[in-house]
């Protein structure tokens, strides 16, 4: 299959060009911050977390140490060690790929694999969303660092709309039940209250925190988040062994039902 002929591809090119021109905000905002361009282009490079970024950047044009701004981007950082966990059971990437696989772990190229079904496709969704932010973001960080002072303020460019937009795209298929469509109207709530009220990229920390007290307290159904996201093993039957694991023993055969008096009477 060509690549531009799967779904995951296509998808996950329009997220990368979308959340990709976010970058021109990061490189202008940055800049405005005091940071040079090597500066700018090394947090793109090597930290790649836009939040994070932000969150750094926030830190310092508001006059805090740079132990601060690190401290804010570290936390806001956490939710990726939890994709790198899904991902890692998910995708099972090889030895040499893991370390590249860590870096372009994101919430963009998490949410496409994971909205794939076919194993395949969420290997290329996840490469291609994790790629094509990487190399979209970085080039647009040089745009925006350089073209900063024209451009003006850039929160009338609207971008940040725009990178929104592709990730409720890719979340909001996923929400088929009323329990987690409920959860997440209830956490959008939350993190429009708390925009202006709190630091650039804790929002989003408030409410993964609502949404874990709401899935604590019991909503929904009883069994709703005892099953693994991911299948651990693909499912396959083969010589009578159970299909969730690949050294499971055969399934006990069930002994032929013997005749007793009850039956024999019924036969008489």
């Amino acid at each position: 299959m060509a690549l531009l002929q799967s779904p995951a591809v296509r998808v996950a090119l329009s997220v990368a060009l979308a959340t990709g021109l976010y970058g021109v905000s990061f490189g202008a905002l940055s800049v405005a911050a005091g940071l040079d361009l090597l500066q700018t282009m090394a947090l793109s490079l090597l930290l790649f977390s836009g939040g994070s970024q932000f969150a750094f950047i926030g830190v310092i044009a508001g006059g805090g140490s740079g132990i601060s701004a690190m401290s804010a981007a570290a936390l806001l950082g956490i939710r990726n060690g939890v994709y790198g966990m899904q991902v890692n059971v998910l995708l099972r990437p090889p030895r040499r790929l893991r370390l590249a696989a860590a870096h372009v772990t994101i919430d963009e190229s998490v949410a496409t694999a994971t909205g794939q079904t076919d194993p395949d496709e969420q290997r290329r969704g996840f490469w291609a969303a994790g790629l094509g932010v990487f190399v979209l973001w970085n080039l647009f960080t040089v745009v925006g660092a350089l073209a900063g002072n024209a451009m003006g303020d850039p929160a009338r460019w609207g971008l940040d709309g725009a990178a929104v937009a592709a990730f409720l795209g890719l979340l909001w298929p996923r929400i088929r039940a009323r329990e987690p469509a409920a959860i997440a109207v209830v956490c959008a709530v939350v993190t429009l209250i708390a925009v202006p009220l709190v630091p650039p990229g804790t929002p989003i920390l408030i409410a993964a925190v609502v949404a874990a007290a709401l899935g604590f307290s019991g909503l929904g159904p009883t069994t709703e988040g005892l099953e693994p996201d991911v299948e651990p093993y693909p499912a396959r039957q083969e010589d009578g062994r159970d299909s969730r694991s690949p050294t499971a023993p055969p399934a006990p055969r069930e002994p032929d039902a013997v005749p007793g008096p009850l039956s024999r009477a019924e036969d008489a």
